[in-house]
């Protein structure tokens, strides 16, 4: 079977070809590294079954022949989307389009990855499918907040109208290794400023709640969510429902690192979500799907990671890759 992943050198992206080229498909694999990096599947080169082709997706894609399309194309992370605003709203616009159009010339089948954050700061708890959401269309949330509804509605009326196989995937927040050091989320932030004896900055009072998925359980279920045939032109969450508050996650840092870094506590930021929990019920019954790797666990295996990451040299780009 042949498979495109566009955004594919990103940081769920690189995990989900991983998995698909363990099971033996032919992966092509599309990014433009705005956020992604090709160091992310450097380890795939001299696989014969994987390609990866620098591209933007909010230009016309090359004419690659696919069974199936994951797209996961797009900066996804508050230091990526609040860099790359408009970039972010492209992508999520012509980006759809274009590999919907991919998907319908070769009767592919198409999984677009949404996002919780369609579900904005929630009214409803925890959040169904069925909610519609309490979103801020002008709020500095909102150029990934708003493509990402917009992708959803893109992704429903073109598989209406063009009788496309779809599937939408609202991803809850993921943790692992690859998540840049960087990119804003609170794990690698909390994880990053503890290892380097830097004190950990909890935004507000510390009860916002998060709920964790580790990324080998996301992308098990994004290739049920693909290959589940009941799964076609259904809406499905996808994350781990166990709830923590920020400051319990805070603790659970300095207990795995070990280290002597304080919490400190900043001031709320600008429209900070005060609870976010996924009903996964429908993944449960839909793709018999739910996580298996607890948070203790899944931040042991990050903080090696990032330990191994911070001290290593940067390899070379994977050279089977095309442009």
């Amino acid at each position: 079977m042949r498979v495109i992943v566009a955004g594919g050198a990103g940081f769920i992206g690189s995990h989900l070809c991983d998995a698909l080229l363990a099971l033996g498909y032919h992966v092509t694999a599309l990014d433009n590294f705005i956020t992604g990096s090709s160091k992310n599947v450097a380890h795939h080169s001299s696989n014969p079954n994987f390609r990866l082709i620098e591209h933007d997706v909010t230009q016309p894609l090359p004419d690659i022949e696919c069974d199936a399309v994951f797209n996961l194309a797009s900066p996804a992370s508050p230091e990526g989307y609040g860099r790359y605003p408009l970039e972010t709203m492209y992508t999520n616009a012509f980006g759809t389009l274009h590999t919907l159009e991919l998907a319908h010339r070769y009767g592919s089948r198409y999984l677009l990855t949404s996002t919780s954050e369609v579900y904005g700061d929630p009214l409803v708890h925890p959040q169904p499918e069925t909610y519609w959401g309490n979103v801020n269309p002008v709020g500095p949330r909102s150029c990934y907040d708003e493509g990402k509804r917009f992708a959803e509605a893109l992704v429903f009326n073109f598989g209406q109208q063009k009788g496309l196989d779809y599937r939408i995937v609202r991803i809850f927040n993921t943790y692992g290794p690859r998540n840049h050091p960087e990119d804003g989320r609170v794990i690698p932030n909390f994880l990053t400023q503890a290892l380097a004896g830097k004190p950990i900055t909890v935004y507000g009072d510390g009860s916002q709640t998060r709920s964790f998925c580790f990324v080998s359980d996301l992308v098990e279920g994004l290739i049920r969510m693909m290959f589940t045939d009941a799964a076609s032109h259904q809406v499905v969450n996808l994350g781990n429902p166990t709830e923590f508050t920020v400051s319990d996650l805070a603790l659970q840092v300095q207990s795995i690192t070990g280290t002597r870094s304080p919490i400190e506590h900043l001031p709320a930021r600008p429209e900070e979500i005060a609870q976010r929990k996924p009903d996964i019920q429908k993944a449960l019954s839909l793709l018999n799907w739910a996580p298996n790797i607890n948070l203790e666990t899944g931040l042991m295996e990050t903080v090696a990671w990032l330990k191994a990451t911070l001290q290593a040299p940067s390899p070379a780009p994977a050279p089977n890759s095309a442009r």
